[in-house]
């Protein structure tokens, strides 16, 4: 058991030098994507997925799940956060986020970018530095990669 231990240290210890050395994203892209058919959206019919990547290498998941009273409803990006830090990871390198409408056939049309929205960005500034990278992606497959800093610049902290 000791063996196996260090060797999913070892692996995590991998992924991480090699996101970090080679800054794609894509793997993460791809589990954000993955995630949005977990989304629970019967009421805007709009689903989005994240991906988040601990320093430890280890991508935690989040899709949103909605609520009939809307307040009590849950982002993506919380999710994956909130699922995060209850399992004690508490540092993070960057986190993918896609979005998009439900078709007439119930699966999840991916078009535009789907930035977080300003309740998951300061969540996401409780956590994460200023320059952690936020990743979003489109149905063509592009990437756009921001920094904390620059989707919430005065960001509230009582640190």
């Amino acid at each position: 058991m000791t063996i196996l231990f260090y060797f999913s240290i070892l692996i995590d210890v991998k992924r991480k030098l090699w996101y970090n050395k080679n800054m794609n994203y894509d793997e993460l892209v791809q589990t954000a994507i993955k995630m949005t058919e977990r989304s629970y959206a019967p009421y805007s019919h709009f689903h989005v997925g994240a991906a988040l990547l601990d320093k430890n290498g280890h991508i935690w998941t989040g899709c949103n799940v909605e609520n009939a009273a809307y307040g009590p409803s849950n982002c993506a990006e919380r999710t994956a956060v909130f699922k995060a830090v209850s399992e004690g990871a508490r540092e993070f390198e960057a986190i993918a986020i896609v979005g998009g409408p439900e078709a007439a056939d119930g699966t999840v049309t991916i078009q535009d970018f789907c930035p977080p929205c300003g309740v998951c960005r300061q969540v996401l500034s409780e956590f994460c530095t200023r320059d952690f990278k936020i990743v979003l992606a489109n149905g063509n497959g592009e990437q756009k990669v921001f920094t904390l800093a620059q989707l919430l610049p005065e960001s509230f902290s009582l640190k």
